[in-house]
């Protein structure tokens, strides 16, 4: 069976997982001619908090700040070590879960889901639950989880 993919999401979230699961999804796009959508959702849940007399459009321009800092330099590395240029990056405000398992692969129409095993602790799992497992259960398209780098070997993840 040959299953080509032509629009794979990549949700990032600065972790170790996720950016090997970035360089895992730029091997599948060039094997397959496929576009690269990389997502970094900037989670609006933890805007409830009023942080230091911080308005919340003053913490989310800070926070989307922040992740177009990264994004930009996630896409320059991948254009400039693996010279793949048909990525795009993009920045959602919401619930992570949400947003990567339904939102964005409807509006993209997204066929492959690539993400890292988990980009939390074990407590952090423990108190808002595993985005990836949640991605797992409910994406509209096949979703392939991250757990080893491109050379196959367990990432060290500390």
């Amino acid at each position: 069976m040959d299953q080509e993919y032509e629009n794979i999401l990549v949700p990032v979230d600065g972790s170790k997982q996720a950016e090997a699961a970035l360089a895992k999804a730029v091997i599948s796009a060039k094997r397959n001619g496929a576009h690269i959508d990389v997502l970094n959702v900037v989670d609006t849940r933890a805007m409830a908090y009023n942080f230091a007399g911080m308005s919340d459009g003053s913490i989310a321009y800070q926070l989307v700040d922040k992740a177009t800092d990264y994004l930009k330099d996630l896409l320059k590395k991948v254009k400039q070590d693996d010279d793949f240029d048909n990525i795009d990056i993009h920045i959602r405000l919401g619930n992570p879960k949400t947003v990567i398992a339904f939102d964005f692969p409807k509006d993209h129409k997204n066929d492959l889901l690539v993400m890292g095993a988990s980009g939390m602790s074990r407590l952090q799992r423990a108190m808002v639950g595993s985005v990836t497992s949640f991605v797992k259960r409910n994406a509209p398209c096949d979703v392939l989880v991250i757990r080893t780098g491109v050379d196959n070997k367990q990432l060290d993840i500390k």
